[in-house]
């Protein structure tokens, strides 16, 4: 788990990244939830405060966003497209199956924080649908095996490290 002084000191980093720029919060807001996983409240209030943007501009923009997550999230983030074209492919069958494997919902981390299962409208791969983008890495074509198989190499990479 990362204290505050740690949260506080990495976003410093970020924003300085940025040349404390007002109009790259978006971006500072982007690198931060990359560091963290999520947008920390501390990392939120030291963005307001060194960027010298007020603290309602920033949770504006944190939660007018859906990418942007103000709750921590686990290691691996699962969004399962919901978009016509993984609909009609199966996504809801890949939803229940995701649901079952890992006991948890949209919206919902595992209890060892290793997972999170999430929903989108459209991941803009339709031809490749069904589709679950795991972190940053795309799955196209998922069946109801591939759901095991991705799970199973996650925690065999997991065991790993």
């Amino acid at each position: 788990m990362t204290n505050v002084s740690e949260i506080k000191q990495k976003t410093k980093q970020i924003i300085k990244k940025h040349k404390s720029n007002k109009s790259a919060l978006i971006a500072v807001l982007q690198d931060i939830q990359e560091a963290f996983n999520y947008l920390p409240k501390e990392a939120l209030k030291t963005a307001a405060s060194v960027m010298n943007v007020p603290m309602s501009r920033v949770y504006e923009a944190a939660t007018f966003y859906t990418a942007f997550s103000l709750k921590p999230r686990g290691k691996h983030v699962v969004k399962i497209c919901k978009g016509t074209a993984c609909h009609v492919r199966g996504a809801s069958a890949l939803q229940d199956k995701f649901e079952r494997t890992l006991c948890i919902k949209p919206g919902e981390t595992t209890p060892d924080g290793k997972f999170s299962l999430e929903t989108v409208n459209c991941v803009g791969a339709c031809a490749l649908g069904p589709v679950v983008v795991i972190n940053t890495d795309y799955h196209g074509q998922v069946t109801m095996n591939k759901v095991d198989k991705i799970i199973k190499k996650i925690n065999e990479e997991g065991a790993q490290q």
